[in-house]
This record gives structure tokens, C-alpha cells and sequence, in this order.
């Protein structure tokens, strides 16, 4: 039913356009001029219009214009308010009539009694036009004929400065004036549209020159015709016919083809992809475009032999013409298509098998495996040293290194896994390698140049009973990455239809090969980045004892990171993050995010402020990432900053979507505090909150990513407890020991995600290391304070200190008192170095400048900063604390003199 109907619309088809002499071309073409002469008539009358309507409103816009400026006018009222106006204002209306460009200025009382005129004997009559909206306060337009003819005219009254219409004031064009402009404009947009006929009917005329060239100037009876007997013989033939476009979609398809390849019936006009039901490795071929003659194919139960040719010659459009003929009876073919069938085999088995994992020498492996025995007795891949280390191989074959071996025994001569081989020029694997072609030797006993390279296992070799090699190279994007050799031993020799199997095979892992090869490279920059972004080694500092691991992932480096940072006051600041995603980007987003955590922590900001600076920094890098073109992806990352106090054996932390640290006691208990989770970086808008501890000295805080607890084989709670088994009951262990622990029990050989694990020991500072004062916001306090601290330094064996501390003391006190308020407190800390804190209930910070010669003041912080080794801010919730560091005396060399 649907081929009758088709018949019908294409003879209806006929019937019409074969009343007409001309050319399919001609008729195209004389339908696209007369539409193109259609439009530029549209386009010149809707120009026309256009034009009428912006002169006319041109014209009232200047009248309201020039009407509304003079009637605003210096010395307008003062004119009206004399007893001849007109002698004053005829002069002024006439100026300014012909500045404005306008054909008349009229100035008239509330009764319309004209004060001036273009033509002086109409002064003194009454205006010619409607005033009763003008002495309503409102500007009024209108077109009338008056004393100069059809004019457009304003009306704008004049007001007293109190709202009341004293005037008028009129301005306008004549009508011929206006109109002249559109007279001046018209034959601009007919040549205009003139114009675009002449080009518009010169790109026709191009288009039906080249339809007529691709129709061959035939009429459309002829052409219908052509098509029938072109449909006629292409479906009555035996012999399957595809033709295929360059993208790979099926253009015609023939009803033997259909039934041959069991094509559906909406099969023309879909990609060769889209049929699920085609075979593999015809689709292969068809999908591939390089010429094929009677290649057999087996596919639905059928032998197919193929013919592929290309249709890009002679500038018919890319893509393939493909014939198929069923040889499935022929005897003749019947042993090929078994060959056929088991190679093909051999090549999808290697499709799955090959490339299972980005590993260059387990890739190699799998290829000596498929092999072994369907093709080869014997298989042996040797890859340039360079590509082990994602490096390009070089051009000669002198170092290449034997990474598989897969055989039907063990007991073979052949060359050992691991063994550096430096081939011979007269070798096959060095002549294939340098040509990058393969090498058929079928006979290894009399290969001169094989021989050559090692006799004596050359003989081992051929008394074991191998005869037959293929060396393969490895060739992937026309670089030579290794050779393959296969070696037969219990076989017929190898021939040359094996050869181009042995290099199809080849190739299929070639290129799984090349992409391992890179991901190493990758991997390994990757992993030295994230080594360099990382801390190499521990500051010193006295408030903790520090344990700390970081594992690479095995399928890609991840942003994973932590850092121990010194603060003031012998304080530490413990900080832990996780970057989303994996690779470079991950890794370089990881050390600006660390840098940036390095500078917050110079501010001295509590754990929450921080953390809003980082949010709003991974902020302004979502915007970064989201603007730029190669950018691929926004910025997530989660951190936890801690900072411990010695002193007060107190640690304050904050986490912004970060795992909860977890909490050795020094009884052996393991806790997680209950620490506010914040919403990860980047987010905004919502504030973070943080949590204050006291730990007894000795206890352990654990801080890690979720690389270590998360598992596909496990949920998060069960990680959770996985690691408090790993920390409980060992109190004594050292954090070393702790991160060893942890590993091993938590972690898979092969982890899927970087870890990063910080074990950090508490200490706290002996009370008799620590020294406070209250001081009363007295100036004569300053003395006793120094004698004080001088006490004090002489108590701790410091006394040589006690010069430049006073010193240091005495400023930090008097600006206090000067510029602080109350309480103000001192505070002296013997630690690795000798600290102290002034601190008072402001939160003015003082700043260091240079004083002039000429000032009084203005040199004791600059004092202050010469004495010290550090000196700072920082800000509390009470006020702040201004700290300065001196370093203790090098006590062993003081000894030695």
C-alpha cells in the first residue's frame, strides 16, 4: 500500500512540473527573483512610511523645542510687562527663528493677539490656532493653515514664575519644508532598494548556475524518469548496495542489502551505531571507509563478501559505496570463512581483554595472553624504558625493555621478563621498529640477520622447535612505542594473511598501550605537584608531637592536604582539606587554597573568620573557573582548622563541610567532638561556627580526609568505627605509630582515593614557664612592670635578656595605657623563644611608621621591631593582644666561650 501511494505522488509530481518546458534550475530561478523583487518592494514602501512618519515627528519635535526655549527665554516676562512687547520681542523671535532653523516664532497674549510675526503686518491680529490647551498650562501641537500656509505648529505657554499663563509662544514648520526632506530621502532609499534587487537577482542567478550544473540542465520529466529507472535497477538486482556518508549514516540501502545484513525497515537515514542488531565487524568496515575487494565477512549466518570503495573522487560528496554478495554456498570460501570467523573471534576477545586497566606493563601482559595458543605458541612484548615512564620512546630500538611473556610452557629460551635488550640493527624487531612496519620471517633457521644477534640462544631457540616470528610494532599516533613478536613453534609457519591479523591486533592494543603510557605521564606530574604543594617537612614548634601520612590514590591524584602552622604565643594550627576531582586541576586548586590558609594564619584569625576568607575565595575561583573557556569544572573543596594554646592546653576548630576529627584520651578512650559542620567552601552566605576544647596533655587529635574511613565496600558509620577500633586503647603510642596503625588496618593495598592523615600528641607548658601581670592603667605602673619582668628573666636564667625585654615592655605597656583601655594585661612566655603579650580591652591596632627628626614621638614600635624577631597583632573577642618574640641565647655557645 505505501509503494502504491508513493507511485501516485511521484507520477502527480510528474503530471505538474512536466507542463513547463524550463529546467528544474529555471523554474527556481524565476521563483527566487520574483520573491526578491517582492521583498525589496516591501522593503522600499515600509522605508517610505518609515521616513513620513520620523520627518513629521521631527518636525513637531523641533516646533516644541525652539517653542518651549524661548518661551523660558532671559527677559521674556520682563518684555511682556512693558508697554510696546512688540518693539522688544519682534527682534528677539526673528533671531531666534533663524538660528533655530524654524519658519516662525509668534508671541501672543491669553487672548491670542499676536505680539510677533515673520510678516509684521499680521502683529496685532489674533493667532491662528487652538490656545485653550496652551493656557491650561499643557503643550499643545497641531497642523494648520495659517498667514505662511499648511504649517505644524507648538504651543507653549508662559508662566509668571508663580504658575500663572501670562503668554504664548509659538514655533513651527510649513508642511513643504517638512516634506522636502522626505522628497531629499526618497530617491537615496529607491537607489538603495535598486541596489539590492540588482545583487539579490545576481545571487540568484549564481544559485540557478550551479543548480543547473548539478542538474545537468535537466527538465523535470527527464529527471523523474532517470529516477525511475535508477529505483528499478537498484532493486531488482541480486547484489546487496549501501551507500554510506562521511558520517557514518546509511544514505540508501537496496532490499537485497536489507536482507542480507537484516536491516530494519527505518534503517536509511540512521547511523551505522544506531543499529544494534548489525554485525560487529562489518559495521567495523563499513564504518572504517578504506577500500576492501571481496573481503568475507561472517554476519546473521552468512558469508558476505565485501566490496568498499570511496565516493570522494571527482567532487561527489565523501563517504563509501558498499556491495555485498551472499557467498555462504560457495565451497571454495567455506575454509576462509572459518579462518575468517576465528580471527574475527581472536580480535573481539582482544577488544575485551585488552585495556582493562591504565597500567603500560599489565596492557602488554593482556596482549601476550589473548595470543596464546588461538594464534601463537609463543608471545613476547617489548616496550622502549621511556614509555614505562610516560615518557616518548626513542627512535632506535636500544632500549627496549622485555615487559611480557606468555607461552604454552615455561621451560622457553626466549628472553626473560625484565631484561633490557638492546637489538641489532640486522634484527627484525630493529629493522620493524625503525620502519615501523611489521616483519614476517618464516623461516628462523636461516634468517642470518636474527641469528646475528645472540647465536648461542639463537640455537637454543631453534632446537626448542620455534621456527616461525612476527615482529609487530607497537604504533600509536606515529610513534613506535615497542615491538610485539610472535613466535610458533607446533604450527604451520606464519603467512602473509597472518601478518595483517597480527597487526590488527597489534594495533587494538597499541592503542590502549599509548593511553596508559600518558596517564602515567600525567599521574606522574600530577603526583610531583601535589609533593611540591605539600609540607616537606614539620615546622618546629613545642605545643605538639606530630605524626603525619599522605598516599597518592592509584587511578589519579586528588587535591587531599594538610599543614602544621607556628602561631604567636607558642600557639599551632593544625588545617586538613579535600579538593573534589582528581588530576592536575585538582592538584594546583589544592596549593592555592593551602597558600591561601598560610596568609589567613598571618592575620592570627580565629578558626571561623578563616574559614569565611577561604569561602570566599573558592567563591571568586568558581567565577574564575565558570568564565573561562578551558575551564571544565567549579571548585568544591572541605577543610577543618584547629589551633591548640599550650598555655591553656585550649583548642578551638571550625570545619566547613569536613569529616570531625577524632579524639584519643589519654586513658585510651576515642572520641569525636562534636564540632558544627559547616557547609563545604564556596558556597557563601552561611557563617561557620566553631568549637572550643579542653585536652588533657598527651591526648591525641586525629585529623584525616575521607579518603581513609569512605570504601565502596563499606558505608561512612562503619569507616567511623574502623578507625576508632584502630586508635583506642594504645595511649602510649607515639602519633608515628598511631598513622602506621590506622593505615594498615583501615586502607587497601590499592587505595582509590588520597589519604592524608595528621596524628597530632598534645603538650602543655609548664606553669612555672608562664608569667601575668595585671596592670592598672597608671603611667607609673610602666617601672614596677619592668622590674617585675627583670625578676622574672633572672628566675628563668634569662637575665641577659632583660635590657632589650624592659625595653620592649615599657612600649608595649604605655601604648596601652596611652591608647588602650581597661583591662590591661601582661603576659610572659619562656618557650622556644621569649614571648610577650600586652593585652587590653581595645581594639585599636597600633601601626609602625618612620618618625621625623623633628617629632617627639612616633620610634617605639620601631624600637619594638628592631629588638624582636616577630611582633604583631591579634584580636580577641575583648580586645587585643600585641606580641613581640626575642630570641633565647644560644646557651651551648655561650658554654663553650
Amino acid at each position: 500500500m505505501s509503494d502504491a501511494s508513493a507511485r501516485f505522488r511521484r507520477l502527480a509530481w510528474r503530471t505538474v512540473i512536466g507542463k513547463s518546458p524550463r529546467s528544474v534550475a529555471g523554474q527556481v530561478f524565476l521563483f527566487q527573483v520574483a520573491l526578491v523583487v517582492l521583498l525589496v518592494l516591501c522593503a522600499v514602501l515600509a522605508l517610505v512610511l518609515q521616513s513620513k512618519r520620523d520627518t513629521s515627528t521631527e518636525a513637531k519635535r523641533r516646533s516644541i523645542a525652539v517653542a518651549q526655549t524661548f518661551a523660558h527665554a532671559p527677559g521674556l516676562v520682563e518684555a511682556l510687562r512693558t508697554p510696546e512687547p512688540s518693539r522688544i520681542l519682534q527682534p528677539m523671535t526673528e533671531a531666534g527663528r533663524r538660528s533655530a532653523g524654524v519658519d516662525f516664532i509668534v508671541v501672543m497674549d491669553t487672548d491670542g493677539i499676536r505680539y510677533t510675526h515673520p510678516m509684521p503686518s499680521r502683529i496685532g491680529q489674533r493667532f491662528v490656532g487652538t490656545i485653550a490647551p496652551s493656557l491650561a498650562g499643557k503643550v499643545h501641537t497641531e497642523s494648520v493653515h495659517g498667514p505662511l500656509g499648511h504649517e505644524v505648529q507648538a504651543v507653549v505657554p508662559v508662566d509668571d514664575g508663580r504658575g500663572k499663563v501670562i503668554a504664548l509662544v509659538s514655533a513651527g514648520l510649513k508642511v513643504k519644508n517638512v516634506t522636502s526632506e522626505l522628497d531629499r530621502q526618497l530617491p537615496i532609499i529607491l537607489a538603495a532598494g535598486g541596489g539590492a534587487l540588482v545583487m539579490s537577482t545576481g545571487g540568484t542567478a549564481l544559485v540557478g548556475r550551479r543548480l543547473r550544473r548539478q542538474t545537468h540542465s535537466l527538465a523535470p520529466d527527464e529527471m523523474t524518469r532517470m529516477y525511475e529507472h535508477h529505483d528499478t535497477v537498484l532493486h531488482s538486482v541480486r547484489e546487496g548496495v549501501l551507500i554510506i556518508g562521511a558520517d557514518g549514516r546509511l544514505l540508501l540501502v537496496n532490499d537485497e542489502a536489507r536482507r542480507l545484513l537484516e536491516l530494519p525497515a527505518d534503517a536509511e537515514g540512521r547511523t551505522l551505531r544506531e543499529l544494534p542488531d548489525l554485525d560487529p565487524s562489518t559495521a567495523e568496515l563499513l564504518l572504517s571507509g578504506r577500500p576492501a575487494n571481496d573481503e568475507v565477512h561472517y554476519a546473521k549466518g552468512r558469508l558476505l563478501a565485501v566490496n568498499q570503495r570511496p565516493t570522494d573522487r571527482a567532487g561527489c560528496p565523501g563517504g563509501t559505496v558498499v556491495t555485498l554478495r551472499d557467498s555462504t554456498e560457495l565451497q571454495a570460501v567455506s575454509g576462509r570463512a572459518e579462518v575468517a570467523r576465528e580471527r574475527l573471534e581472536l580480535l573481539y576477545d582482544a577488544g575485551l581483554c585488552i585495556g582493562s586497566t591504565l597500567d603500560v606493563v599489565r596492557t602488554a601482559d593482556e596482549l601476550a595472553r589473548v595470543a596464546v595458543p588461538r594464534f601463537a605458541d609463543f608471545v613476547t612484548v617489548d616496550l622502549a624504558d621511556a614509555v614505562l615512564h610516560g615518557e616518548e620512546p626513542e627512535r632506535t630500538a636500544t632500549d627496549l625493555r622485555r615487559v611480557a611473556v606468555s607461552g604454552i610452557r615455561d621451560d622457553h629460551p626466549l628472553y626473560e621478563r625484565g631484561r633490557l635488550i638492546d637489538f641489532l640493527p640486522s634484527t627484525p624487531q630493529a629493522r620493524g621498529y625503525g620502519a615501523g612496519r611489521s616483519e614476517l620471517v618464516t623461516d628462523l633457521a636461516g634468517a642470518a640477520g636474527w641469528r646475528a644477534q645472540d647465536p648461542e640462544r639463537a640455537a637454543r631457540i631453534l632446537d626448542y622447535g620455534i621456527h616461525s616470528l612476527i615482529a609487530a610494532p607497537i604504533r600509536a599516533g606515529g610513534v613506535v612505542l615497542g615491538m610485539t613478536n610472535f613466535w610458533r613453534a607446533k604450527r604451520e609457519p606464519f603467512d602473509a594473511e597472518e601478518l595483517s591479523l597480527a597487526e590488527e591486533l597489534v594495533a587494538r592494543a597499541a592503542v590502549s598501550i599509548d593511553n596508559a603510557r600518558r596517564y602515567t605521564r600525567e599521574h606522574a606530574l600530577a603526583v610531583t605537584l601535589q609533593r611540591s604543594l605539600l609540607p616537606r617537612a614539620l615546622p618546629e614548634q613545642s605545643a605538639l608531637e606530630v605524626g603525619y601520612r599522605y598516599l597518592p590514590a592509584q587511578s589519579g591524584v586528588s587535591g587531599d592536604w594538610f599543614d602544621v602552622i607556628p602561631l604567636p604565643g607558642g600557639r599551632v594550627a593544625l588545617a586538613v582539606g579535600d579538593v573534589v576531582g582528581h588530576g592536575l586541576h585538582a592538584a594546583a586548586t589544592m596549593g592555592r587554597l593551602r597558600t591561601a590558609v598560610h596568609n589567613f594564619s598571618t592575620l592570627d584569625l580565629p578558626p571561623d573568620e578563616l574559614l569565611q576568607h577561604l569561602d570566599d575565595l573558592v567563591g571568586r575561583l568558581d567565577q574564575d573557573e565558570a568564565c573561562a573557556e578551558t575551564a571544565g569544572e567549579l571548585v568544591g573543596a572541605t577543610c577543618l582548622y584547629a589551633i591548640y594554646d599550650p598555655v591553656t592546653r585550649r583548642c578551638v576548630m571550625a570545619r566547613a563541610g569536613h569529616l570531625a576529627p577524632a579524639l584519643v584520651h589519654p586513658d585510651g578512650s576515642v572520641t569525636f567532638p562534636d564540632v558544627p559542620a559547616g557547609p563545604p567552601l564556596g558556597l557563601g552566605g552561611l557563617p561557620f561556627r566553631t568549637a572550643e576544647l579542653e585536652l588533657a596533655e598527651g591526648s591525641q587529635l586525629v585529623l584525616y580526609t575521607d579518603g581513609l574511613i569512605e570504601d565502596r565496600r563499606r558505608d561512612l558509620d562503619e569507616g567511623m568505627e574502623l578507625l576508632r577500633r584502630a586508635l583506642a586503647g594504645h595511649p602510649g603510642r607515639s602519633p608515628e605509630e598511631s598513622c602506621r596503625a590506622v593505615l594498615e588496618q583501615l586502607l587497601p593495598e590499592r587505595p582509590g582515593d588520597d589519604v592524608a592523615l595528621l596524628v597530632a600528641r598534645t603538650r602543655a607548658l609548664p606553669a612555672d614557664r608562664v608569667a601575668d601581670w595585671d596592670v592598672p592603667r597608671d603611667p607609673a605602673a610602666v617601672s614596677g612592670m619592668r622590674g617585675a619582668v627583670s625578676a622574672k628573666l633572672a628566675e628563668w636564667g634569662l637575665a641577659e635578656l632583660g635590657f632589650g625585654m624592659e625595653l620592649v615592655l615599657s612600649e608595649l605597656i604605655t601604648n596601652a595605657i596611652r591608647y588602650g583601655s581597661d583591662p590591661i594585661h601582661v603576659r610572659l612566655i619562656h618557650d622556644r623563644t621569649l614571648i610577650c603579650e600586652v593585652a587590653d580591652g581595645s581594639s585599636t591596632s597600633p601601626h609602625l611608621r618612620y618618625a621625623a627628626t623633628t617629632d617627639e614621638g612616633g620610634r617605639g614600635l620601631f624600637l619594638v621591631s628592631q629588638l624582636a624577631e616577630r611582633w604583631g597583632t591579634r584580636y580577641t573577642p575583648h580586645g587585643k593582644v600585641i606580641w613581640a618574640e626575642l630570641a633565647l641565647p644560644d646557651l651551648t655557645a655561650l658554654l663553650s666561650e
